[in-house]
């Protein structure tokens, strides 16, 4: 049997440490940073996030590949700001190597510039860190900063959701950018590894674009989102309750949507509980909207894949995975 614990990471201890974070500063908790600007008179605010791609770049070691894993940079610090109700507007990234390879470091800021049209952002500047014997040779670190601005009055902080809410799951495109050291774990073999890795590496997918045409269907009709929620690491159960108030819950129904299938093979592979299942990986939901019945049938009917995945209920700020 292989849990996250076993390959080496702890959720729950890397929660304390976030709750430890959370008691020193009244701004951290969010899936992103807010900070009021005087300067307009308090009307917007400037949200900012942080994110790495975490050891997927392991695969893109392995396979000599790294025209994508730039995407996955970009979609990891975008998708985090649109759950505060945010417009991405510029990126900045962090790229440290023990000794620069230029025609690598190309495809690199290839992948991060492709992320930034994705994801209507402007690369806007960055870091490259020579650092000779801190990294092994040929491999690499990326953090990536995302800024973006929101109007106060529409910041999405949980405020809005009311039991009976609807919650609609976006596809995703496969793990993302999280539990990649359980993956790991189970595809110890070197072959077994270079095997799945074509398809593991499959960049994370970014939803300004859904989340923009969702906003804007919805604002023909009078009706607006409530709620956002990016699956990331500790999965549904971990990041719904984030955009939850205190005295709600939610019930998520696990056979409404297909678990992507590459997701279930792994599970076998490596006889990995379905509970960490849940609490490692998206399940194929990478955005989860919060939303009234009848804003929830206008998700339906204008973004592709959108479907019907559970609903929000009087409880104690968790997910009843059904």
């Amino acid at each position: 049997m292989t849990t996250y614990k076993k390959s080496g990471v702890d959720i729950h201890l890397a929660d304390k440490f976030t709750e430890f974070l959370e008691k020193k500063s009244k701004a951290i908790g969010g899936f992103a940073g807010l900070l009021s600007v005087p300067e307009t008179k308090n009307k917007y605010s400037i949200v900012a996030s942080t994110d790495g791609v975490g050891t997927k770049l392991k695969l893109a070691f392995l396979l000599d590949r790294h025209d994508t894993i730039g995407i996955d940079l970009v979609a990891m610090c975008v998708n985090d700001l649109l759950c505060c109700g945010a417009r991405p507007m510029i990126f900045l990234d962090y790229y440290a190597t023990g000794r620069l390879d230029l025609a690598t470091s190309k495809k690199i800021i290839a992948g991060i510039l492709e992320g930034c049209r994705q994801g209507e952002s402007a690369l806007l500047g960055g870091e490259t860190a020579e650092m000779p014997g801190f990294y092994q040779p040929g491999e690499y670190d990326l953090a990536g900063f995302s800024v973006g601005i929101v109007e106060n009055s529409k910041v999405l902080d949980g405020r809005k959701v009311r039991a009976g809410d609807v919650l609609v799951g976006l596809p995703s495109t496969g793990f993302h950018s999280n539990g990649f050291s359980l993956i790991r774990k189970v595809l110890d073999d070197k072959k077994l590894l270079k095997k799945y890795a074509p398809r593991l590496l499959t960049p994370t997918k970014i939803y300004v674009k859904d989340v923009n045409k969702l906003r804007a269907a919805l604002k023909k009709r009078g009706q607006d989102v409530n709620a956002l929620a990016h699956i990331t690491g500790a999965g549904i159960p971990g990041n719904l309750p984030r955009v939850l108030p205190k005295h709600l819950g939610a019930v998520v129904h696990k056979d409404s949507w297909k678990v992507p299938a590459i997701m279930r093979e792994l599970q076998r592979l490596g006889n990995i509980p379905e509970a960490d299942m849940w609490d490692s990986f998206n399940m194929g939901l990478g955005m989860i909207a919060v939303l009234r019945p009848a804003a929830a049938q206008t998700a339906l009917r204008t973004l592709k894949g959108s479907v019907v995945v559970g609903e929000v209920v009087k409880g104690k700020n968790e997910v009843v995975l059904l």
